[in-house]
Protein backbone atom coordinates (compact mmCIF):
# COMPACT_ATOMS: atom_id res chain seq x y z
CA UNK A 1 0.00 0.00 0.00
CA UNK A 2 1.37 3.49 -1.00
CA UNK A 3 1.09 6.63 1.55
CA UNK A 4 -2.58 7.98 1.75
CA UNK A 5 -2.89 10.94 -0.40
CA UNK A 6 -4.03 13.04 2.64
CA UNK A 7 -1.98 15.65 4.72
CA UNK A 8 -2.66 15.66 8.71
CA UNK A 9 -2.30 19.39 9.71
CA UNK A 10 -0.03 19.24 12.18
CA UNK A 11 -2.65 21.40 14.59
CA UNK A 12 -4.77 17.59 14.17
CA UNK A 13 -1.93 16.75 16.30
CA UNK A 14 -3.05 15.33 19.98
CA UNK A 15 -1.11 17.05 22.36
CA UNK A 16 -2.60 16.39 25.81
CA UNK A 17 -5.13 13.68 26.95
CA UNK A 18 -9.09 14.29 26.40
CA UNK A 19 -9.89 14.56 30.04
CA UNK A 20 -7.47 17.42 30.23
CA UNK A 21 -9.11 19.33 27.81
CA UNK A 22 -12.02 20.98 29.65
CA UNK A 23 -13.72 20.27 32.52
CA UNK A 24 -16.22 17.18 32.96
CA UNK A 25 -14.89 15.53 30.26
CA UNK A 26 -13.33 11.75 30.47
CA UNK A 27 -11.54 8.86 28.69
CA UNK A 28 -14.42 8.30 26.70
CA UNK A 29 -15.11 12.40 25.25
CA UNK A 30 -13.31 11.34 22.07
CA UNK A 31 -14.72 11.47 19.03
CA UNK A 32 -15.66 8.37 16.76
CA UNK A 33 -14.95 8.05 13.40
CA UNK A 34 -17.19 4.51 12.01
CA UNK A 35 -16.88 3.52 8.09
CA UNK A 36 -19.20 0.62 7.38
CA UNK A 37 -17.60 -0.12 3.91
CA UNK A 38 -16.99 3.39 2.39
CA UNK A 39 -19.64 4.40 4.19
CA UNK A 40 -18.37 7.15 6.42
CA UNK A 41 -20.22 8.46 9.97
CA UNK A 42 -19.47 11.07 12.92
CA UNK A 43 -20.37 9.77 16.52
CA UNK A 44 -18.76 10.48 19.87
CA UNK A 45 -17.16 7.36 21.54
CA UNK A 46 -19.41 7.40 24.07
CA UNK A 47 -22.66 6.20 21.05
CA UNK A 48 -19.88 2.65 21.09
CA UNK A 49 -22.51 0.63 22.60
CA UNK A 50 -25.46 1.12 20.43
CA UNK A 51 -23.23 0.68 16.80
CA UNK A 52 -22.18 -2.54 18.28
CA UNK A 53 -25.24 -5.33 18.80
CA UNK A 54 -25.56 -8.54 20.96
CA UNK A 55 -22.96 -11.58 20.42
CA UNK A 56 -20.65 -9.27 18.92
CA UNK A 57 -16.88 -9.69 20.63
CA UNK A 58 -14.32 -7.21 21.28
CA UNK A 59 -10.83 -8.32 21.71
CA UNK A 60 -8.76 -6.20 23.81
CA UNK A 61 -5.17 -5.98 24.78
CA UNK A 62 -4.29 -6.50 28.08
CA UNK A 63 -0.74 -5.53 28.52
CA UNK A 64 0.25 -2.84 30.80
CA UNK A 65 2.50 0.39 29.54
CA UNK A 66 6.33 0.41 31.04
CA UNK A 67 7.22 3.54 31.74
CA UNK A 68 10.20 2.87 29.58
CA UNK A 69 11.66 6.06 28.66
CA UNK A 70 15.32 6.46 30.66
CA UNK A 71 17.65 9.52 31.10
CA UNK A 72 21.18 8.15 30.57
CA UNK A 73 24.76 9.27 29.35
CA UNK A 74 27.18 8.32 26.98
CA UNK A 75 30.37 9.98 27.39
CA UNK A 76 29.35 13.39 28.69
CA UNK A 77 26.20 13.64 26.10
CA UNK A 78 22.56 13.02 27.29
CA UNK A 79 20.73 10.28 25.96
CA UNK A 80 17.51 8.74 26.04
CA UNK A 81 17.29 5.39 26.36
CA UNK A 82 13.88 3.80 25.08
CA UNK A 83 13.21 -0.04 26.29
CA UNK A 84 11.60 -1.89 23.86
CA UNK A 85 11.12 -5.82 24.26
CA UNK A 86 12.83 -7.99 26.50
CA UNK A 87 14.35 -11.16 24.85
CA UNK A 88 14.81 -14.27 26.16
CA UNK A 89 18.21 -14.25 27.17
CA UNK A 90 17.75 -11.38 29.64
CA UNK A 91 18.68 -8.83 26.93
CA UNK A 92 16.77 -6.01 25.86
CA UNK A 93 15.68 -4.04 22.48
CA UNK A 94 16.23 -0.49 23.14
CA UNK A 95 16.85 2.48 21.06
CA UNK A 96 19.16 5.12 21.62
CA UNK A 97 17.43 9.69 21.59
CA UNK A 98 18.66 12.58 21.95
CA UNK A 99 16.75 14.97 23.92
CA UNK A 100 15.63 18.15 21.71
CA UNK A 101 14.27 20.11 24.35
CA UNK A 102 10.46 19.40 23.29
CA UNK A 103 10.88 15.72 23.74
CA UNK A 104 13.43 13.32 22.14
CA UNK A 105 14.45 13.06 18.44
CA UNK A 106 15.73 9.21 17.05
CA UNK A 107 19.89 9.30 18.17
CA UNK A 108 22.01 9.63 14.40
CA UNK A 109 25.54 7.70 13.97
CA UNK A 110 26.97 11.80 13.96
CA UNK A 111 25.06 12.29 17.04
CA UNK A 112 26.13 11.97 20.44
CA UNK A 113 27.52 8.27 19.62
CA UNK A 114 29.29 10.01 17.35
CA UNK A 115 30.51 6.70 15.13
CA UNK A 116 28.82 4.81 12.37
CA UNK A 117 26.55 1.93 12.40
CA UNK A 118 29.50 -1.07 12.40
CA UNK A 119 30.91 1.00 15.92
CA UNK A 120 28.03 1.13 18.16
CA UNK A 121 28.56 -2.64 19.60
CA UNK A 122 30.27 -1.73 22.63
CA UNK A 123 28.77 1.82 22.92
CA UNK A 124 28.21 2.22 27.04
CA UNK A 125 25.75 4.31 28.63
CA UNK A 126 25.23 5.06 32.33
CA UNK A 127 22.06 4.58 34.01
CA UNK A 128 20.46 6.28 37.16
CA UNK A 129 21.02 4.62 40.15
CA UNK A 130 24.61 3.30 39.10
CA UNK A 131 23.12 1.03 36.21
CA UNK A 132 25.15 0.23 32.92
CA UNK A 133 24.10 -0.07 29.49
CA UNK A 134 26.37 -1.89 26.81
CA UNK A 135 25.01 -2.13 22.86
CA UNK A 136 26.04 -5.56 21.75
CA UNK A 137 23.91 -5.88 18.31
CA UNK A 138 21.44 -4.61 15.69
CA UNK A 139 18.46 -6.13 16.29
CA UNK A 140 17.75 -6.54 12.43
CA UNK A 141 19.85 -6.76 9.66
CA UNK A 142 16.59 -3.25 8.80
CA UNK A 143 19.26 -0.94 10.51
CA UNK A 144 20.43 0.82 13.59
CA UNK A 145 17.83 1.96 15.22
CA UNK A 146 16.96 -0.97 17.62
CA UNK A 147 20.00 -2.63 19.11
CA UNK A 148 19.92 -5.70 21.69
CA UNK A 149 21.60 -4.38 25.16
CA UNK A 150 22.78 -5.88 27.92
CA UNK A 151 22.07 -4.10 31.40
CA UNK A 152 24.20 -4.93 34.79
CA UNK A 153 23.66 -3.26 38.13
CA UNK A 154 19.78 -3.70 38.19
CA UNK A 155 17.37 -5.43 36.80
CA UNK A 156 15.06 -3.56 33.92
CA UNK A 157 12.03 -3.94 35.66
CA UNK A 158 13.28 -2.17 38.70
CA UNK A 159 15.19 0.59 36.72
CA UNK A 160 12.24 1.21 35.12
CA UNK A 161 9.96 1.64 38.35
CA UNK A 162 12.47 3.63 39.79
CA UNK A 163 13.74 6.05 37.25
CA UNK A 164 11.71 5.60 34.06
CA UNK A 165 8.61 7.59 32.43
CA UNK A 166 6.23 6.94 29.37
CA UNK A 167 7.99 7.11 26.30
CA UNK A 168 6.61 10.05 24.29
CA UNK A 169 7.03 12.37 21.55
CA UNK A 170 6.98 15.93 20.34
CA UNK A 171 3.56 16.19 19.07
CA UNK A 172 2.80 15.86 23.13
CA UNK A 173 3.27 18.96 25.44
CA UNK A 174 4.73 17.94 28.20
CA UNK A 175 5.22 13.94 30.22
CA UNK A 176 2.44 12.53 31.77
CA UNK A 177 2.00 10.03 35.04
CA UNK A 178 2.10 6.25 33.85
CA UNK A 179 -1.36 6.53 35.06
CA UNK A 180 -2.63 8.40 31.95
CA UNK A 181 -0.96 5.63 30.09
CA UNK A 182 -2.80 2.54 31.28
CA UNK A 183 -5.98 1.06 29.59
CA UNK A 184 -8.84 -0.14 31.62
CA UNK A 185 -7.48 -3.26 30.51
CA UNK A 186 -4.28 -3.37 31.50
CA UNK A 187 -3.05 -6.13 33.97
CA UNK A 188 0.76 -6.24 35.35
CA UNK A 189 2.66 -9.04 34.60
CA UNK A 190 4.42 -10.59 37.03
CA UNK A 191 7.60 -10.58 35.41
CA UNK A 192 7.69 -6.87 34.87
CA UNK A 193 7.29 -6.89 31.45
CA UNK A 194 4.64 -4.63 29.26
CA UNK A 195 4.67 -2.55 26.25
CA UNK A 196 6.46 0.06 26.00
CA UNK A 197 3.91 1.97 23.67
CA UNK A 198 0.57 2.28 25.29
CA UNK A 199 -1.93 -0.19 22.97
CA UNK A 200 -3.96 3.24 22.52
CA UNK A 201 -7.07 1.93 20.84
CA UNK A 202 -8.58 0.86 24.15
CA UNK A 203 -7.58 4.14 25.91
CA UNK A 204 -11.13 5.45 25.76
CA UNK A 205 -12.56 2.67 27.68
CA UNK A 206 -13.72 3.48 30.40
CA UNK A 207 -15.38 0.66 33.29
CA UNK A 208 -18.87 2.44 33.57
CA UNK A 209 -18.74 1.77 29.09
CA UNK A 210 -17.41 -1.57 29.42
CA UNK A 211 -20.37 -2.05 31.86
CA UNK A 212 -22.76 -0.70 29.43
CA UNK A 213 -21.18 -3.24 26.38
CA UNK A 214 -21.75 -6.02 28.81
CA UNK A 215 -25.22 -5.35 29.74
CA UNK A 216 -26.21 -4.94 26.15
CA UNK A 217 -24.71 -8.39 24.98
CA UNK A 218 -21.35 -7.43 24.08
CA UNK A 219 -18.49 -9.76 25.28
CA UNK A 220 -14.91 -9.51 25.45
CA UNK A 221 -11.85 -11.30 25.17
CA UNK A 222 -8.41 -10.78 26.42
CA UNK A 223 -5.32 -11.30 24.79
CA UNK A 224 -1.90 -9.81 25.63
CA UNK A 225 0.72 -8.80 23.11
CA UNK A 226 3.58 -6.85 24.45
CA UNK A 227 4.07 -3.72 21.63
CA UNK A 228 7.58 -2.55 21.17
CA UNK A 229 8.96 1.06 20.63
CA UNK A 230 8.08 2.15 17.60
CA UNK A 231 9.29 5.54 17.03
CA UNK A 232 7.49 8.14 15.51
CA UNK A 233 10.19 9.05 12.68
CA UNK A 234 10.13 5.82 11.36
CA UNK A 235 7.27 3.76 9.76
CA UNK A 236 8.63 0.09 9.59
CA UNK A 237 6.93 -2.95 9.96
CA UNK A 238 6.84 -3.88 13.32
CA UNK A 239 9.77 -6.21 14.99
CA UNK A 240 9.14 -9.79 16.47
CA UNK A 241 7.03 -9.21 19.73
CA UNK A 242 5.68 -11.36 23.02
CA UNK A 243 2.10 -12.39 22.66
CA UNK A 244 -0.31 -14.49 24.33
CA UNK A 245 -4.09 -15.81 23.71
CA UNK A 246 -5.29 -17.88 26.50
CA UNK A 247 -7.84 -20.93 25.54
CA UNK A 248 -10.91 -18.96 27.15
CA UNK A 249 -10.53 -16.51 24.89
CA UNK A 250 -9.47 -18.82 22.13
CA UNK A 251 -12.74 -20.74 22.78
CA UNK A 252 -15.04 -17.64 22.86
CA UNK A 253 -13.77 -16.33 19.63
CA UNK A 254 -14.56 -19.26 17.68
CA UNK A 255 -18.31 -19.53 19.16
CA UNK A 256 -18.62 -15.99 18.25
CA UNK A 257 -17.98 -17.03 14.82
CA UNK A 258 -19.29 -19.71 14.25
CA UNK A 259 -22.70 -18.05 15.50
CA UNK A 260 -23.97 -14.57 14.62
CA UNK A 261 -21.57 -12.16 16.14
CA UNK A 262 -18.78 -10.11 15.43
CA UNK A 263 -15.48 -10.61 16.11
CA UNK A 264 -13.68 -6.81 16.35
CA UNK A 265 -10.34 -6.09 17.61
CA UNK A 266 -9.31 -2.85 19.71
CA UNK A 267 -6.26 -1.86 18.23
CA UNK A 268 -3.96 -3.28 15.74
CA UNK A 269 -2.40 -5.32 18.60
CA UNK A 270 -5.06 -7.60 19.00
CA UNK A 271 -5.48 -7.91 15.72
CA UNK A 272 -1.63 -9.13 15.52
CA UNK A 273 -2.36 -11.33 18.59
CA UNK A 274 -5.29 -13.14 17.23
CA UNK A 275 -4.26 -13.47 13.50
CA UNK A 276 -1.05 -15.10 14.80
CA UNK A 277 -3.10 -17.71 17.13
CA UNK A 278 -5.01 -19.03 14.09
CA UNK A 279 -4.73 -21.79 11.27
CA UNK A 280 -5.37 -21.58 7.84
CA UNK A 281 -8.39 -23.29 8.67
CA UNK A 282 -9.28 -19.91 10.57
CA UNK A 283 -9.74 -21.51 13.99
CA UNK A 284 -7.97 -19.78 16.86
CA UNK A 285 -5.64 -21.84 18.99
CA UNK A 286 -4.23 -21.14 22.36
CA UNK A 287 -0.90 -19.65 21.72
CA UNK A 288 1.93 -17.72 23.11
CA UNK A 289 5.06 -17.24 22.26
CA UNK A 290 6.64 -14.29 20.02
CA UNK A 291 5.17 -13.45 16.82
CA UNK A 292 6.66 -11.80 13.65
CA UNK A 293 3.59 -11.68 11.74
CA UNK A 294 2.81 -8.61 9.42
CA UNK A 295 -0.69 -8.76 8.32
CA UNK A 296 -0.63 -7.17 4.82
CA UNK A 297 -3.80 -7.30 1.96
CA UNK A 298 -2.12 -10.12 0.68
CA UNK A 299 -2.30 -12.47 3.83
CA UNK A 300 -5.30 -10.60 4.61
CA UNK A 301 -6.96 -12.10 8.09
CA UNK A 302 -8.28 -15.05 8.98
CA UNK A 303 -10.34 -13.79 12.21
CA UNK A 304 -10.44 -10.27 12.59
CA UNK A 305 -14.09 -8.89 11.06
CA UNK A 306 -13.70 -5.50 12.21
CA UNK A 307 -11.43 -3.06 14.06
CA UNK A 308 -11.36 -0.33 16.44
CA UNK A 309 -8.40 1.85 16.04
CA UNK A 310 -6.47 4.89 16.75
CA UNK A 311 -5.55 7.44 13.36
CA UNK A 312 -2.68 6.27 11.88
CA UNK A 313 0.33 8.80 9.71
CA UNK A 314 -0.44 8.64 6.16
CA UNK A 315 2.62 6.51 5.95
CA UNK A 316 2.53 4.29 8.51
CA UNK A 317 2.79 0.55 8.06
CA UNK A 318 0.05 -0.30 10.06
CA UNK A 319 -2.74 1.01 7.32
CA UNK A 320 -1.58 -2.29 5.39
CA UNK A 321 -3.54 -3.84 8.34
CA UNK A 322 -6.32 -1.86 8.03
CA UNK A 323 -6.52 -1.93 4.63
CA UNK A 324 -6.44 -5.69 4.69
CA UNK A 325 -9.24 -5.61 7.33
CA UNK A 326 -11.14 -3.28 5.64
CA UNK A 327 -10.01 -2.56 2.02
CA UNK A 328 -8.42 0.32 0.49
CA UNK A 329 -11.34 2.58 -0.56
CA UNK A 330 -12.66 2.44 3.17
CA UNK A 331 -9.20 3.72 4.21
CA UNK A 332 -9.23 6.37 1.62
CA UNK A 333 -12.44 7.32 2.45
CA UNK A 334 -12.36 7.13 6.22
CA UNK A 335 -9.31 9.57 6.57
CA UNK A 336 -10.79 11.76 3.85
CA UNK A 337 -13.47 12.72 5.92
CA UNK A 338 -11.46 12.10 9.04
CA UNK A 339 -9.01 15.32 7.60
CA UNK A 340 -12.05 16.85 6.55
CA UNK A 341 -13.90 16.61 10.15
CA UNK A 342 -10.67 17.77 11.73
CA UNK A 343 -9.82 14.55 14.17
CA UNK A 344 -7.24 14.45 16.44
CA UNK A 345 -4.96 11.86 15.36
CA UNK A 346 -2.31 10.07 18.46
CA UNK A 347 -2.32 8.07 21.17
CA UNK A 348 -4.30 10.65 22.70
CA UNK A 349 -6.69 11.42 19.74
CA UNK A 350 -9.90 10.17 18.30
CA UNK A 351 -10.86 6.56 17.04
CA UNK A 352 -11.70 4.93 14.19
CA UNK A 353 -14.26 2.41 13.87
CA UNK A 354 -13.95 -0.10 10.92
CA UNK A 355 -16.85 -2.64 10.39
CA UNK A 356 -18.00 -4.78 7.23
Amino acid sequence: MSSLAVRVPEELSARVPVEQRGPGLDRDGVRLLVSHGTEVSHHAFGELPGLLRAGDLLVVNTSPTLAAAVDGRVGHARVVVHFSTRGDDGRWAVELREPDGRGTTRARATGVVGRGCDGLAGTKVRLPGGARLMLEEPLSARGERLWWARVSGVAVPELLREHGRPIRYSYTDRDQPLSVYQTVFALPAADGTGSAEMPSAARPFTARLVAELVSRGVQFAPVTLHTGVASAESHEPPYPERFAVPEASARLINAVRAGDGRVVAVGTTAVRAVESAAGADGVVRARAGWTDLVVTPERGVRVVEGLLTGLHEPEASHLLMLEAVAGRAAIDRGYEAAVRGRYLWHEFGDVHLLLP
